[in-house]
């Protein structure tokens, strides 16, 4: 964990137990909280989430666009092995229009992503 004097200030009006809760979380609790925050955002506005993850799959970050959801996440071999999970690796993620109606979520795979810089 980094230094208390760097630690971010909380958005205004953001309950403090839900600051204090957050800021004893891990680094991968936080990305789940994130995740679950933004799954709660959808759920709330009714418009359903197109991140929608398989077993053994974390969501290391995801940030909205003007376009698509830049999503970044670890991945698991489908029968497993000693290196698993792999990553972290880019997606750009977005909501394409059918032919026949409705919408499909299209996944775009960008590439392997250096965590440790960000």
């Amino acid at each position: 964990m980094s230094d208390d004097s760097a630690a971010p200030t909380p958005p205004e009006g953001l309950p403090e137990a839900v600051v204090t809760e957050l800021n004893g979380l891990s680094a991968e609790d936080l990305r789940r909280a994130i995740v679950h925050a933004q799954e709660l955002l959808q759920w709330q506005e009714d418009t359903p989430s197109q991140i929608e993850l398989h077993p053994g799959e974390d969501v290391i970050r995801v940030n909205e666009r003007d376009t698509y959801t830049e999503v970044v996440k670890t991945v698991p071999c489908p029968e497993g092995c000693e290196d698993c999970p792999h990553g972290p690796y880019l997606y750009h993620v977005r909501e394409e229009q059918r032919p026949e109606g409705g919408t499909h979520t299209h996944w775009t795979f960008i590439g392997e992503v250096d965590t440790e810089k960000n």
